[in-house]
């Protein structure tokens, strides 16, 4: 195959499943990866879909391409509804949680949320209602939503091999943590682990059920998010890994019996760094979520982590620092991996 290969053929690079993440980086950057198509796993190698020949790797042309769904338009749909002048407010992303969906909506539109949340819900049949989404508020970071359309919010939500009950009204759930709860769920096997803002089960459930660890100390302040986390250890059928604990993770966190600790909360995340970091062994894993500006990322954190550590009489080694999300402009949601001993 030469460069002449027509752009209407779905190519794809052939790698072999070790080298696959190299081969994405560079093919990201030479801007040739075609962000249409998924990326595809088949045995031991993985496809990755390009935009063109690319002579440094196998290609393939693929017979059956996995497209990413796009979005509906609703400046079709809502033409004759919404004023011209209005129509690029509307808006063009939105989250659907079980069989709720969530939208954000410029001031300028509330008069027509209405005809917004009908148009949503003809787009998603299976779903019955829209919420408007207006932010996160107070310490127990219960977000702030609105009904347009519909009388439900309790939902039951599926991803990963989990299931989620929840009240998309009144209890956290971001979609952009997705890869994290993945990647908690691929850790713990066999370890006692302590997760200090537990909420509806986010990263202890699906870490209960994927790795099978030795115990999941689950600790959760909301009493509403705890009815829920009850309620999913036992739709999970974890019980006999995950304890639920309702109070303040200040005073219930169990210390020195770790070996993994989830300090999965944000923005306050540093006021509970040494309860944390005591919580753990030595030798004992954790894992710090915190919100910082996107030019102090990582060491922002990193330094929260290892000034907490010190304080106590502990030493962190920083082995991974990820970006889990956006988080508002200007500010990253990051989560620091640290291996915690004993400093002698």
């Amino acid at each position: 195959m030469n460069r002449a290969t027509p752009k209407s053929l779905s190519l794809a690079a052939v790698i072999k499943k070790e080298g696959a993440e190299a081969a994405l980086k560079r093919i990201i950057s030479l801007g040739l990866l075609d962000k249409s198509r998924k990326i595809l796993k088949k045995g031991n190698r993985v496809e990755i879909p390009v935009l063109q020949q690319l002579d440094e790797f196998d290609m393939v042309v693929q017979e059956r391409p996995s497209f990413y769904r796009k979005l509906p338009d609703l400046s079709v749909a809502l033409r004759d509804e919404v004023p011209e002048s209005c129509l690029n407010l509307l808006p063009r992303g939105w989250f659907i949680l079980g069989e709720v969906i969530i939208v954000k909506l410029h001031p300028r539109l509330r008069e027509y949320e209405h005809d917004i949340g009908r148009a949503l819900l003809q787009y998603y049949p299976r779903c019955f209602t829209v919420l408007a989404d207006e932010g996160i508020a107070g310490n127990l970071r219960r977000p702030v939503r609105r009904t347009i359309v519909g009388s439900r919010s309790r939902t039951v939500h599926k991803e990963n091999g989990v299931i989620f009950h929840l009240d998309a009204r009144e209890v956290m759930f971001s979609p952009g943590n997705l890869r994290e709860r993945m990647r908690m769920s691929r850790l713990g096997r066999g370890e006692t682990v302590v997760d200090m803002f537990a909420g509806i089960g986010y990263f202890s459930i699906p870490m209960a059920v994927h790795s099978r660890p030795k115990m999941v100390y689950a600790i959760e302040l909301n009493p509403y998010a705890h009815q829920f986390l009850c309620q999913n250890i036992s739709a999970n059928h974890v019980q006999d890994i995950v304890q639920p604990i309702l109070g303040n993770c200040t005073t219930e966190t169990p210390q020195g019996i770790a070996d993994r600790v989830l300090m999965g909360m944000v923005q306050i995340t540093d006021q509970y760094l040494k309860t944390g970091i005591s919580a753990l062994k030595p030798g004992g894993m954790l894992h710090y979520h915190q919100t910082i500006p996107s030019w102090r990322f990582p060491e922002a954190a990193i330094e929260e982590v290892r000034d907490a550590a010190e304080a106590i009489g502990r030493r962190a080694d920083i082995l991974k620092c990820l970006r889990v999300k956006k988080f508002s402009p200007g500010v990253v949601h990051a989560v620091i991996d640290a291996r915690i001993d004993r400093d002698f």
